[in-house]
């Protein structure tokens, strides 16, 4: 697990996958956009929550270095 740094830090991470979430959620929102882009792009939709979601679990926990006793963090 990488260290995840101070919140400014993950502040800027979550700042930085809204904004490509945005704009990968725009081309796929685009005409004309075949079918195995779709897939593709819904994918990379997917990846980028994903990350987001554990950026914002970061924040909530506070420093985000270790999860409290008796939680798990899960992959």
């Amino acid at each position: 697990m990488t260290h995840p740094g101070p919140p400014d830090e993950a502040a800027t991470r979550l700042q930085d996958l809204s904004g490509r979430l945005e704009e990968t959620a725009a081309r796929l929102r685009q005409d004309g956009v075949g079918a195995e882009d779709v897939k593709r792009l819904a994918g990379e939709c997917a990846e980028l929550a994903a990350q987001a979601a554990v950026e914002l679990d970061r924040l909530a926990r506070g420093d985000g270095l270790e999860a409290p006793p008796g939680q798990e963090e899960l992959l």
